[in-house]
């Protein structure tokens, strides 16, 4: 969204946004937009949100507006031939190409403990991440950042670069060979905070799926309890266990304890780690 109302206005406002179909969401599993869809509507732009972009009717409506560039952000979605060859192309990619291709750059590379991370404007090829890239510029990955803090930054900077792009039409290079991470779609697995990990390791695992995904640990009854902030601690707490000391929530891990600042219990809010283990009474040791 934040690269749609850059470009908005900018002199490259765009005629149309093809997007995905609406999808159940939510407790209630509520038929709704993309959220994209609904910032391109309340921009007064077009909107198009075909099955597949590929299609013979989601090609026709855009050759029909005859653009000048297609421009593709987090669109979640594989664009085939021969689409991808009957316009020119540029995709905002949140990472330092080669860097980090693929579903989710930004949580991989604060998972990765990251100094740095950026965006790259490319041309997609049918290689996942791979076409060549015209610009690219770096943002720091600050010690406290989480996806929640990080993400924006990148939003930001991704649309500034992608009106760049637009005005000076700089010219591709193809990516190095080398430094080639791939940056796979967070699964469930990701999401247990593993006590065979560090501290250290629990603490960025936390803040890179925070607060859009969320992380979590074996709770009283084997309940999943979501972890929403956490910071590595000097305890010595069994691998594994759950243990409350002078009003602090621990969780055992390789080498030491992550202590849980704030937690999100099964189908509740957000909240202090210290105001739920209030609740808890004596089932937490």
């Amino acid at each position: 969204m934040t690269v749609l109302e850059r470009l908005a206005e900018s002199p490259f406002r765009p005629a149309l946004v093809v997007t995905r179909p609406d999808r159940p969401r939510g407790r209630g599993r509520k038929l709704s937009p993309p959220p994209v869809a609904d910032a391109a509507r309340a921009l007064g732009i077009e909107v198009d949100q075909p099955d597949s972009v590929n299609s013979d009717e989601a090609r026709a409506r855009i050759a029909a507006l005859a653009p000048d560039a297609m421009l593709i952000c987090a669109f979640g979605a594989l664009i085939k031939e021969p689409l991808l060859s009957d316009y020119e192309w540029l995709n905002v990619h949140p990472s330092l190409l080669p860097r980090w291709r693929g579903a989710a750059p930004v949580e991989r590379a604060i998972d990765a403990g990251d100094s740095e991370s950026g965006v790259s404007i490319m041309r997609p090829t049918a290689e996942m991440d791979a076409g060549p890239v015209c610009l690219r510029r770096s943002e720091p990955v600050r010690s406290d950042d989480d996806y929640g803090t990080l993400a924006p930054r990148l939003a930001r900077l991704g649309g500034d670069l992608l009106v760049q792009a637009l005005e000076e039409r700089p010219a591709f290079e193809e990516q190095l060979a080398d430094g080639v991470t791939i940056a796979d779609k967070i699964t469930a697995d990701d999401r247990r905070l593993d006590p065979a990990r560090s501290p250290a390791e629990l603490d960025r695992r936390v803040r890179a799926l925070s607060p859009h995904i969320g992380a979590w640990v074996a709770g009283p009854g084997e309940d999943r309890t979501g972890v929403v902030r956490a910071r590595p601690a000097d305890d010595d707490v069994a691998p594994g266990g759950l243990e409350a000391r002078d009003g602090r929530l621990l969780y055992g891990c390789a080498g030491g304890a992550l202590e849980l600042l704030e937690v999100k219990p099964p189908g509740g809010r957000a909240m202090d780690a210290a105001d739920w283990l209030r609740g808890q009474g004596r089932s937490i040791a």
